[in-house]
């Protein structure tokens, strides 16, 4: 298989690989959130775990397969590349094309635990060295947030947004959902095969590393999903599910994606993985936050929600675009 993908132009590898990672996290996602509704499962749990899990299948499975093909950096440059982009990006870009409205609980649950997970991950990279612990660490922390997640909205959600949740899983078939499931995950491990080669070789051919190959192509091509999302779901004014999607994906993409090299071949990083990118990451995840709180303290006394304009959203694109021409 590798010397059958290897033979194609690199471009057309990543492409391919780009378009089976989409397709089959749709599919996968599909699938197992159909399985586990025929299996009684709550529409909470599926949307919290199966649902924001399969979401960053992409990345997730690139990270497996770069680290067991030796291409621990590019797994790594794809989980900070990747949180870079939903902000500076998917959040810049969603913001410009409809002001989003900032919840309360933004900044007493989700925001915390992404600053909290941030910060651990950075405290990990300090010493240029992803260890096996530390990707023990990554990972250990995902069931409990987890937990205290679901704890929370368990008891906030109304019967009406239940019922919009439960809406949102696909109806099929056991067997359907069965089959989608593993089609779409046959699809995306295909896929990662066909991304990882390709970016490679892109790396090999550019001269560069592929710690920067991560950080630009292979990020923005699985973070494109999160952009298409984010944007329907902010013209269809479901504006908690875009930023929800973002805090999310990030969380999942320090924990179970970085956590992955680590886990499977432990790895000395350059120095400008914390230097540059973890700061770079660390800056827009704190202004996001900082724009969350600005945004709740200058609304009114009759609004619940307070909102990032666009011109917040043009500030996180101009920040993405100089890091971007920084690498």
């Amino acid at each position: 298989m590798t010397e059958l993908i290897s033979s194609i132009p690199a471009w057309v590898a990543i492409l391919l690989g780009l378009v089976g990672l989409v397709w089959g996290a749709d599919r996968f996602v599909a699938g197992s959130a159909a399985t586990a509704r025929n299996l009684g499962m709550s529409p909470l749990v599926i949307g919290l775990t199966i649902v924001s899990i399969g979401t960053s299948a992409p990345e997730i499975i690139v990270a497996i397969n770069a680290a067991l093909s030796g291409s621990g950096e590019l797994a790594v440059g794809n989980a900070l590349g990747s949180n870079l982009a939903n902000i500076g990006l998917v959040l810049g870009i969603t913001a410009l094309v409809a002001p989003l409205p900032t919840q309360p609980h933004l900044i007493k649950q989700e925001g915390p635990a992404l600053l909290l997970v941030t910060l651990v991950a950075g405290i990990l990279l300090m010493n240029n060295y992803l260890s096996r612990l530390d990707g023990v660490i990554l990972l250990g922390l995902l069931v409990p947030l987890l937990w205290f997640t679901l704890s929370k909205k368990r008891g906030e959600l109304s019967p009406a947004e239940v019922a919009e949740e439960l809406e949102e899983i696909p109806t099929l078939g056991t067997a359907p959902a069965m089959g989608w499931l593993l089609l779409g995950l046959a699809t995306l491990l295909l896929g990662s095969e066909f991304l990882v080669n390709g970016a490679t070789r892109t790396a090999q051919a550019l001269g560069v590393s592929e710690l920067v190959i991560g950080l630009t192509v292979v990020a923005v091509g699985t973070s494109l999903p999160e952009l298409a999302t984010s944007i329907v779901s902010a013209l269809r004014g479901h504006h908690d599910i875009a930023l929800g999607n973002i805090f999310g994906s990030n969380l999942f993409n320090l924990l179970a994606v970085m956590s992955m090299p680590g886990l499977i071949a432990p790895l000395a990083l350059e120095p400008q993985v914390f230097n540059r990118d973890f700061a770079a990451m660390a800056l827009l995840t704190g202004l996001l936050l900082i724009g969350v709180i600005w945004s709740l303290r200058k609304r009114s006394g009759a609004q619940r929600s307070g909102r990032l304009g666009r011109r917040f959203g043009v500030l996180l694109v101009i920040l993405y675009g100089a890091y971007y021409t920084l690498l």
